[in-house]
C-alpha cells in the first residue's frame, strides 16, 4: 500500500516530513495503536534523552506493525508530544533518522507534534500515537 494523501497546492508547504492530510483506503481497516513510550521489552526506559527515547518508540512500532503484518507505508497518521521546551531538535533528529529508512521516497503520514510540560512519567521525554491501515 501507497500512502493516499496530499499537500494542496493552495497551502504552505508543510514545515516537517509530514502531509497535510493522509486517506486510509476503503478496503482496510483503521488500527490505533496507544501512545509509545521509550521503554524496551523488559519495561525499561532507554537511555540516551529524547533521541533515544525517540529510536525506541520507532522500534516499538516496528514490533507493532510487524504483529498487525504491516509495514510503516501502512501509518496514515502519527501524533508526537515531547516533554519540555527545546526538545524538538533532538526529536527530529532522530525521526529523521528512522524516516530515511521507512519512507525513502518521502511518502510521508500525517503527523502532529507537541511540547508539554511533562508526560505520564517523570523520566519520560517522547510518546507517540499512531494510526495504521491494515489491509481486510
Amino acid at each position: 500500500m501507497t500512502i493516499i494523501g496530499a499537500n494542496p497546492a493552495t497551502l504552505a508547504t508543510p514545515i516537517g516530513p509530514f502531509r497535510h492530510y493522509t486517506i486510509a483506503p476503503d478496503d482496510h481497516r483503521l488500527v490505533y495503536i496507544s501512545g509509545q513510550v521509550g521503554q524496551d521489552e523488559n519495561g525499561e526506559l532507554v537511555s540516551g534523552g529524547v533521541g533515544g527515547q525517540t529510536a525506541q518508540v520507532f522500534r516499538n512500532f516496528e514490533l507493532i506493525l510487524e504483529d498487525l503484518g504491516v509495514g510503516p507505508h501502512h501509518i496514515v497518521k502519527l501524533f508526537t508530544v515531547l516533554a519540555g521546551k527545546g526538545s524538538f531538535a533532538e526529536f527530529a533528529a532522530a525521526r529523521t533518522e528512522v524516516f530515511a529508512r521507512w519512507y525513502p521516497d518521502g511518502d510521508y503520514p500525517a503527523h502532529s507534534a507537541f511540547v508539554a510540560a511533562e508526560l505520564a512519567g517523570p523520566d519520560l521525554k517522547v510518546e507517540i500515537e499512531a494510526v495504521v491501515a491494515v489491509p481486510r
